[in-house]
């Protein structure tokens, strides 16, 4: 009689549990030791498996993570896209199902691969190459990579290193070798899974060196229901908003940033006011917003642009699908309300803009979904001593998306060691070190100033110098030479 393990279904199920539990390592759960098991339950679940039921594994995986994860999705599709519960339920699911097969091509290219011997080779390097392709196809989704959970762990100084691919690879690593310790009794790969584990540990964190003088910043959360804000209403309350919080806390702060689209206006409807604010400030004071520009041509950019003491403008280089820009627009616009939301057909900035320039700060920007690329944000770095991204997460309500956002901030910072600023409409508003730690933060859902002191950073960590190739090289070496041993032990039979 088959044993009840040996049962397709129980393979697909644990596999989806897997997936569920990954979910648990991100915020706000950070229970970030769940990583390794997750991937020991995945890892076992595809052994002896053929490349289809590999590929039925690696689905069940994926849908049991983004099920969980991307939950919050529904939130923005009902709650603010003016669909109703039962079709933003379904569009939910229909995402979760497919960014799941993501995993089932990586997972059956890991069996294609995968050889007798050097199977947990082949694994992680599949498995790392599998998250840069979904950072990259269709625009790319790089949320809830394995690595991103563990800018709190005991190998997060491998971030500055090889940045977060560095970080899933081992984790995908320490997996499998879980798996073959506790199921296969071979104790002998204790040795190395420790060795994953405390050799980081030895490792810095800090690969550059803070400037001697701090600048005073200011990051003003206005707290603006998303619902009326592009009303006449909003707009006069955002006015009146962000301009009583700066007058009244901001301290004469050198550097005071409202968050993404903190006015609903074009820039040059807001220019005026913008101006009357910067002369009741101090003259030293420079002053950043996210606005929405527009141009002779009719094309509307997400941008920051700089008031007072400052210098420069960023417009938004990678748009989100369905909020900013609407792909098959022709076919989709007006099925749903969803499809029709204000301001979602964006153009894009350029990708080799210059930093802004404010008190000797080289602010490097990413506007909200920009800053989980790892590799976009690495490129702003280069050039920049000091991070700024503005967020408008009001778009997700309560749910637990805005605190995976902020979790991925924080391990740009890591990976760059550079202060990062990050300024939202209602949380998290926040200072970061250039460790990754939170300095400082403001209280969600709430009108509020955060004041605090950032430096320049000055020296780069190699993985802003290199960005994720070694990592991915090193990847794809060990993907292939698990294909190498696996045409070797096929040639034998």
């Amino acid at each position: 009689m088959t044993s009840l393990l040996e049962r397709p279904w129980v393979g697909h199920m644990i596999a989806l549990v897997a997936g569920a539990l990954t979910t648990l390592t991100f915020a706000p759960f950070d229970q970030w030791w769940l990583g390794p098991l997750s991937i020991a339950l995945l890892y076992g679940s595809l052994a002896h498996t053929s490349v289809r039921t590999g590929a039925f594994r690696g689905w069940w995986f994926g849908v049991g993570l983004f099920a969980t994860g991307t939950s919050w999705v529904y939130v923005s599709i009902h709650d603010f896209g003016n669909t109703g519960a039962v079709l933003a339920g379904l569009l939910t699911v229909l995402m979760a199902l497919g960014l799941a097969l993501f995993y089932a091509i990586a997972m059956a290219i890991y069996r294609l691969v995968a050889p007798s011997r050097l199977d947990i080779i082949a694994f992680a390097g599949v498995w790392t190459l599998g998250e840069a392709f979904r950072s990259w196809a269709l625009t790319g989704f790089p949320w809830l990579y394995l690595g991103s959970a563990h800018v709190d762990s005991p190998i997060a100084s491998l971030a500055p290193l090889g940045g977060v691919y560095l970080l899933s690879l081992v984790v995908a690593l320490s997996g499998a070798l879980l798996w073959h310790i506790v199921a296969k009794r071979q104790w002998l790969l204790v040795a190395p899974l420790l060795a994953l584990w405390l050799v980081p540990l030895l490792l810095p964190k800090l690969w550059a060196t803070p400037s001697d003088t701090p600048v005073s910043v200011s990051l003003v959360q206005g707290n603006l229901a998303q619902l009326i804000k592009w009303t006449a209403e909003g707009q006069r309350t955002a006015a009146n908003t962000y301009a009583g919080l700066t007058r009244e806390q901001s301290n004469d702060a050198e550097l005071v940033i409202w968050p993404e689209t903190a006015l609903p206006m074009f820039e040059d409807q807001a220019r005026p006011f913008l101006e009357r604010m910067q002369s009741t400030l101090s003259s030293n004071t420079a002053l950043l917003t996210g606005i929405v520009q527009r141009d002779d041509t009719g094309h509307y950019y997400n941008s920051v642009i700089s008031v007072g003491a400052s210098q420069g403008e960023y417009k938004k280089e990678h748009l989100v699908p369905f909020g900013e820009y609407l792909p098959l627009e022709s076919t989709l616009r007006g099925i749903i309300g969803f499809f029709d939301l204000p301001m979602s057909s964006f153009g894009t900035g350029n990708g080799d803009q210059p930093p802004l320039l404010a008190h000797g700060l080289r602010l490097g920007v990413a506007i909200c979904y920009e800053i989980v690329y790892p590799d976009l944000v690495r490129q702003r770095a280069k050039d920049a001593n000091v991070l700024l991204t503005v967020s408008n997460d009001t778009w997700f309500g309560h749910s637990i998306g805005p605190l995976q956002h902020m979790q991925m901030a924080r391990l740009r910072a890591l990976e760059n060691n550079r202060y990062l600023l990050r300024a939202t409409n209602n949380g998290m508003t926040a200072i970061v070190s250039p460790r990754g730690e939170i300095i400082a933060h403001a209280s969600r859902f709430e009108k509020a100033v955060l004041n605090g002191e950032v430096r320049a950073m000055a020296g780069e960590t190699p993985f802003t110098r290199t960005g994720s190739l070694p990592t991915l090289l090193l990847a794809c070496l060990m993907a292939v030479v698990g294909l190498i041993f696996t045409r070797r032990e096929r040639n034998k039979h």
